[in-house]
């Protein structure tokens, strides 16, 4: 029998693919690597670095010729998660569409995820 590939950790719009693939050729490096970190009002904030290399226990999502790295603490986060890319007249930057938030802080830059809520 065969095995069913195993879901991905992100997925990526395409815009979000684009902007990766951009910052990518601009900086001359191989990955994103995106996680997450103690932080915020919330209690945790997304991180993300351009990067080389992949650590032995990161996950590697490539889409439309972006790669992204999920750094290994932030997996369980960030599964069915999809990174867009917003431009607008005030901002511009990547979203996260993450079904595992349960909480936000009012100036959206930090989160609180289901299995945090006490």
């Amino acid at each position: 029998m065969a095995r069913r590939p195993r879901p991905k950790v992100v997925t990526l719009t395409d815009a979000a693919a684009a902007q990766v693939r951009d910052l990518l050729a601009d900086k001359g490096a191989g990955m994103l690597r995106v996680g997450v970190k103690n932080a915020g009002c919330a209690g945790m904030e997304y991180t993300m670095e351009i990067t080389a290399e992949a650590g032995p226990m990161d996950e590697i999502v490539e889409q439309d010729g972006a790669r992204v790295m999920i750094a290994p603490m932030a997996q369980m986060f960030l599964f069915g998660t999809e990174i867009d890319y917003q431009t607008s007249l005030l901002e511009s930057g990547f979203r996260f569409n993450n079904p595992n938030v349960a909480e936000a802080c009012g100036c959206g830059e930090s989160i609180k995820f289901k299995d945090q809520v006490a």
